[in-house]
């Protein structure tokens, strides 16, 4: 195993933030929680606001390594809930690490990026985005602020785009419908194993960005060489497996539409 590290976990109580913590805990690092509710797996936790100015400045004391990935998922209304919690909180994130002088920051994107995308197959980090709402506007950002913390302050950054994680049944079936659902799915157990390959891995230019995704059940969408090669990152679940909850048959069983 790569060298112990005490890392802080934003959103630490989401469904994303929970396989990340228990992977890293199972992996033999020192994890500590950060979210606006407990987060009960963990015994070293804090309770409180990523867009608070001095919540995250306390939370990453001790600590050499931060997964952020607090923020509202999914596209909501930009000024009460966007701005504050994926713009301003980032603005601290990053702020704050850089602060605490922080090895590394791995920085949580999204598939959506390329909601509107009709180009060539495997998308690769590489791939012009294409964009279509706040949410995914929010992420540009979330991108192009990680690559100035990177270059202009000597912050270690990556960035994973992760692939189609879904939180609850209703949201299993919204992806087992998409044309491009099931082979965009990421299951919580590959999405944790993927964010610690990114705590862990050794060498990497000051800023990466990788695409994590599960096994896909058709056609490949998203290019995971260098996630393999950049972190060692290796899929090993294949929709519908590892999902964490029963869903509909119909939504389970097939191939990509």
């Amino acid at each position: 195993m790569a060298r112990t590290h005490a890392v802080l976990v934003t959103g630490s109580a989401g469904w994303i933030g929970r396989a990340v913590s228990a992977e890293l805990v199972a992996r033999g690092h020192r994890v500590r929680g950060f979210d606006r509710v407990p987060s009960p797996a963990l015994p070293d936790s804090v309770v409180g606001d990523v867009a608070g100015p001095d919540e995250l400045a306390r939370a990453l004391a001790g600590m050499d390594t931060a997964v952020h990935l607090a923020a509202t998922p999914d596209e909501a209304d930009f000024m009460t809930l966007l701005l504050p919690n994926n713009v301003v909180g980032l603005y601290r994130m990053l702020e704050a690490a850089r602060h605490a002088r922080l090895a590394r920051v791995v920085l949580v994107s999204s598939g959506q990026l390329y909601r509107g995308h009709d180009g060539p197959l495997p998308i690769t980090p590489a791939t012009p985005t294409s964009p279509r709402n706040w949410y995914a506007l929010t992420k540009v950002l979330t991108e192009a602020a990680g690559q100035v913390y990177a270059h202009a302050h000597g912050l270690g950054v990556v960035v994973i785009r992760p692939g189609w994680v879904p939180r609850d049944p209703a949201h299993a079936a919204e992806l087992a419908a998409n044309p491009h659902g099931k082979d965009s799915y990421l299951s919580p157990g590959d999405a944790g194993r993927g964010f610690a390959a990114a705590v862990e891995a050794g060498g990497l230019p000051p800023y990466t960005v990788v695409h994590v995704c599960s096994q896909p059940l058709g056609m490949t969408r998203y290019d995971l060489g260098p996630a393999k090669r950049l972190l060692g990152y290796e899929p090993r679940d294949r929709w519908p497996e590892g999902l964490g909850f029963a869903i509909a048959t119909d939504a389970a069983g097939g191939g990509s539409s």
